[in-house]
Protein backbone atom coordinates (compact mmCIF):
# COMPACT_ATOMS: atom_id res chain seq x y z
CA UNK A 1 0.00 0.00 0.00
CA UNK A 2 2.68 2.07 0.66
CA UNK A 3 4.29 1.69 -2.18
CA UNK A 4 1.09 2.64 -4.57
CA UNK A 5 1.02 6.08 -2.11
CA UNK A 6 5.00 6.86 -3.04
CA UNK A 7 4.19 6.10 -6.57
CA UNK A 8 0.86 8.29 -7.06
CA UNK A 9 2.63 11.53 -4.98
CA UNK A 10 6.42 10.77 -7.03
CA UNK A 11 3.61 10.77 -10.44
CA UNK A 12 2.04 13.67 -8.76
CA UNK A 13 5.33 15.84 -8.02
CA UNK A 14 6.74 15.21 -11.87
CA UNK A 15 3.51 16.42 -13.10
CA UNK A 16 3.56 19.55 -11.17
CA UNK A 17 7.65 20.11 -11.92
CA UNK A 18 6.96 19.84 -15.68
CA UNK A 19 3.96 22.09 -15.47
CA UNK A 20 6.28 25.12 -14.29
CA UNK A 21 7.32 25.93 -17.51
CA UNK A 22 7.76 29.45 -18.31
CA UNK A 23 6.60 30.70 -21.80
CA UNK A 24 9.28 32.50 -23.81
CA UNK A 25 9.38 36.22 -24.03
CA UNK A 26 9.36 36.59 -27.71
CA UNK A 27 5.55 34.47 -27.94
CA UNK A 28 4.03 37.34 -26.40
CA UNK A 29 5.76 40.23 -27.95
CA UNK A 30 2.78 41.65 -30.28
CA UNK A 31 3.27 44.93 -32.24
CA UNK A 32 -0.60 45.62 -31.84
CA UNK A 33 0.14 47.24 -29.40
CA UNK A 34 -0.41 51.55 -28.73
CA UNK A 35 2.29 53.35 -29.66
CA UNK A 36 3.40 54.69 -26.44
CA UNK A 37 3.02 51.06 -24.52
CA UNK A 38 5.14 49.84 -27.73
CA UNK A 39 8.01 52.94 -26.65
CA UNK A 40 8.12 52.17 -23.32
CA UNK A 41 11.11 49.78 -22.04
CA UNK A 42 9.90 48.08 -18.49
CA UNK A 43 11.40 44.88 -16.91
CA UNK A 44 8.62 42.93 -15.90
CA UNK A 45 7.47 39.47 -16.94
CA UNK A 46 6.29 38.51 -20.09
CA UNK A 47 2.75 37.02 -19.22
CA UNK A 48 1.96 40.81 -18.07
CA UNK A 49 2.65 41.65 -20.85
CA UNK A 50 0.18 38.98 -22.47
CA UNK A 51 -2.47 40.14 -19.77
CA UNK A 52 -2.32 43.70 -21.17
CA UNK A 53 -2.84 42.92 -24.60
CA UNK A 54 -5.77 40.47 -23.54
CA UNK A 55 -7.43 43.26 -21.50
CA UNK A 56 -6.45 45.92 -24.60
CA UNK A 57 -8.47 43.39 -26.96
CA UNK A 58 -11.24 42.54 -24.70
CA UNK A 59 -12.02 45.92 -24.44
CA UNK A 60 -11.96 46.46 -28.52
CA UNK A 61 -14.23 43.43 -28.87
CA UNK A 62 -16.52 45.17 -26.22
CA UNK A 63 -17.14 48.29 -27.18
CA UNK A 64 -18.65 49.12 -24.32
CA UNK A 65 -18.13 50.34 -20.74
CA UNK A 66 -19.50 49.57 -17.28
CA UNK A 67 -21.80 52.52 -16.08
CA UNK A 68 -25.41 52.72 -14.91
CA UNK A 69 -28.36 53.82 -16.29
CA UNK A 70 -31.98 54.34 -14.67
CA UNK A 71 -34.74 51.64 -15.43
CA UNK A 72 -38.08 53.55 -15.66
CA UNK A 73 -39.98 50.27 -16.87
CA UNK A 74 -40.11 46.59 -16.77
CA UNK A 75 -42.26 44.07 -17.95
CA UNK A 76 -43.69 40.68 -19.31
CA UNK A 77 -47.36 41.14 -20.34
CA UNK A 78 -48.27 40.03 -23.80
CA UNK A 79 -48.07 43.91 -24.72
CA UNK A 80 -44.85 44.20 -23.15
CA UNK A 81 -42.90 45.35 -26.06
CA UNK A 82 -45.36 47.97 -27.48
CA UNK A 83 -45.84 49.36 -23.99
CA UNK A 84 -41.98 49.75 -23.89
CA UNK A 85 -41.81 51.80 -27.12
CA UNK A 86 -44.66 53.73 -25.80
CA UNK A 87 -42.44 54.70 -22.54
CA UNK A 88 -39.74 55.20 -24.60
CA UNK A 89 -41.88 57.76 -27.19
CA UNK A 90 -43.50 59.80 -23.84
CA UNK A 91 -39.76 60.12 -22.19
CA UNK A 92 -38.08 61.36 -25.49
CA UNK A 93 -41.16 64.20 -25.24
CA UNK A 94 -40.90 64.63 -21.57
CA UNK A 95 -37.13 65.05 -21.48
CA UNK A 96 -35.93 65.88 -24.88
CA UNK A 97 -32.24 66.37 -23.83
CA UNK A 98 -32.25 62.90 -22.91
CA UNK A 99 -33.59 61.62 -26.42
CA UNK A 100 -30.46 60.10 -27.49
CA UNK A 101 -29.64 57.65 -24.33
CA UNK A 102 -33.08 55.91 -24.05
CA UNK A 103 -32.72 52.11 -25.03
CA UNK A 104 -35.04 49.06 -24.71
CA UNK A 105 -33.72 46.08 -23.40
CA UNK A 106 -35.30 42.33 -23.88
CA UNK A 107 -33.82 39.91 -21.45
CA UNK A 108 -36.44 37.06 -21.84
CA UNK A 109 -39.22 37.48 -20.50
CA UNK A 110 -38.91 41.27 -20.01
CA UNK A 111 -39.09 44.53 -21.93
CA UNK A 112 -36.67 47.09 -20.13
CA UNK A 113 -36.71 50.93 -20.83
CA UNK A 114 -33.20 52.24 -19.27
CA UNK A 115 -32.45 55.68 -19.84
CA UNK A 116 -28.89 57.68 -19.74
CA UNK A 117 -25.50 56.50 -20.00
CA UNK A 118 -23.57 57.39 -16.67
CA UNK A 119 -20.09 56.44 -16.09
CA UNK A 120 -20.95 57.22 -11.91
CA UNK A 121 -23.62 56.03 -9.85
CA UNK A 122 -24.13 59.95 -8.88
CA UNK A 123 -24.85 61.05 -12.51
CA UNK A 124 -27.48 58.77 -12.39
CA UNK A 125 -28.88 58.97 -9.31
CA UNK A 126 -29.23 63.23 -10.86
CA UNK A 127 -31.62 62.10 -13.13
CA UNK A 128 -33.21 59.49 -10.82
CA UNK A 129 -34.36 62.57 -8.54
CA UNK A 130 -34.71 64.69 -11.39
CA UNK A 131 -37.51 61.89 -13.21
CA UNK A 132 -38.55 60.54 -9.84
CA UNK A 133 -41.94 61.91 -9.55
CA UNK A 134 -43.12 61.02 -13.38
CA UNK A 135 -41.87 57.43 -13.20
CA UNK A 136 -42.40 55.94 -9.71
CA UNK A 137 -40.82 52.51 -10.05
CA UNK A 138 -37.56 54.34 -11.58
CA UNK A 139 -34.14 52.62 -9.97
CA UNK A 140 -30.69 52.74 -10.72
CA UNK A 141 -29.09 49.91 -12.63
CA UNK A 142 -25.32 48.68 -13.28
CA UNK A 143 -25.26 48.22 -17.17
CA UNK A 144 -22.53 48.74 -20.34
CA UNK A 145 -22.91 51.75 -21.75
CA UNK A 146 -21.70 53.25 -24.60
CA UNK A 147 -18.40 55.72 -24.49
CA UNK A 148 -18.99 59.09 -23.55
CA UNK A 149 -18.86 61.33 -26.72
CA UNK A 150 -16.15 63.77 -27.05
CA UNK A 151 -18.32 66.87 -27.62
CA UNK A 152 -16.30 70.21 -27.86
CA UNK A 153 -17.47 72.85 -25.43
CA UNK A 154 -17.37 76.41 -25.63
CA UNK A 155 -15.58 77.71 -22.84
CA UNK A 156 -15.42 81.52 -22.26
CA UNK A 157 -11.75 83.10 -21.31
CA UNK A 158 -11.57 85.01 -18.58
CA UNK A 159 -11.27 88.64 -18.82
Amino acid sequence: MMRYLSLILSMFTCQIIFAQEVPSEENFQNKNLPGIIQSIDVEQDPILDKMLEWHIENNRIKNKIDGFRVEIFFSSDLDAREKALQVKQEFKENYPESRDSVHIKYSSPNFRVRVGDFRTKNEALKLHREIKDTYRLAFIVADAIEFPSMKNKNYERPN
